[in-house]
């Protein structure tokens, strides 16, 4: 490391003909440096199993076992919801098949049990350094959905004002945010707000689940000039809430309305 360093620098000293130096070295081996130092007082850890992922493998976000652990959903997968199908079943899950979405299409990354404990550190115990692996993943695996979508905004699922005191943050806003930095694609986090507390929808069912978000979201611009967005969400489980935020956008001139979120799966 150190030799690569002196490296850098000798290439500062290099002039470009004319007697003047160039300085095409020295800000990359300052940025450099800055990270070594970074890296040995807060190493990076892999997002999957915590523990200190190698200094030059830090970009990655992951450790090389843990990779290959992750189970991403491959087609077969339900054209509606994301969910992975078996072989057997044909274009839609059994849900999507009995019911009606509002949305048009939900496209998901993993299958949840394969990062269920990375999500719940994403998610309520701080570690929002986890968005920007998982914003890269997703622009990795739906670029080209995305490019063919060609969504006027990313609109993150947003919590209610209480429980983001409680946590401090958003994990849907932040996935958003990690996302449209390398897609480009603008973030409106102001555009819906969830007006009323709901109760958790883990353990509801489904009829409670609709129930539960009935008039929870409300537009805050009284001009939406939005024709296609993509709401974006940590977990897609039945769809109730991506439903519920769809109406309220409809009702407010938003035409084609799809999901992006980062994990499906039964039982979660």
């Amino acid at each position: 490391m150190i030799e690569s360093g002196k490296s850098s620098v000798k290439k500062w000293k290099r002039t470009d003909g004319s007697g003047n130096r160039r300085n095409t070295g020295w800000k990359e081996t300052v940025k450099w440096l800055t990270e070594v130092a970074a890296d040995l007082v807060f190493p990076k850890k892999c997002v999957l199993c915590d523990e200190i992922i190698p200094f030059d493998r830090r970009k990655e976000g992951i450790c090389d076992r843990c990779r290959s652990k992750i189970r991403y959903i491959r087609e077969p997968f339900c054209m509606r919801c994301g969910r992975q199908l078996g072989k057997d079943q044909e274009e839609y899950c059994k849900d999507c098949s009995s019911r009606e979405h509002v949305f048009l299409q939900n496209v998901t990354l993993y299958d949840y049990g394969s990062i269920a404990d990375s999500l719940f550190r994403f998610k309520y115990r701080g570690r929002r350094e986890y968005a920007r692996f998982y914003g890269e993943e997703l622009y990795r695996g739906y670029r080209e959905w995305l490019a063919v979508r060609k969504p006027d905004a990313l609109i993150p699922v947003p919590c209610h004002s209480s429980r983001r005191r409680q946590r401090g943050y958003n994990q849907a806003e932040l996935l958003a945010e990690a996302l449209s930095a390398v897609s480009g694609i603008p973030v409106k986090k102001d555009l819906i707000q969830r007006i009323h507390k709901t109760w958790p929808q883990k353990n509801l069912t489904l009829r409670e689940r609709q129930n539960n978000l009935k008039k929870a979201f409300k537009i805050c611009q009284n001009d939406v000039k939005l024709s296609t967005i993509v709401i974006i969400d940590d977990i897609y489980t039945t769809g109730s809430t991506m439903d519920a935020m769809a109406e309220e956008l409809h009702r407010n001139g938003v035409r084609k309305i799809y999901g992006m979120a980062l994990a499906s799966g039964r039982g979660v």
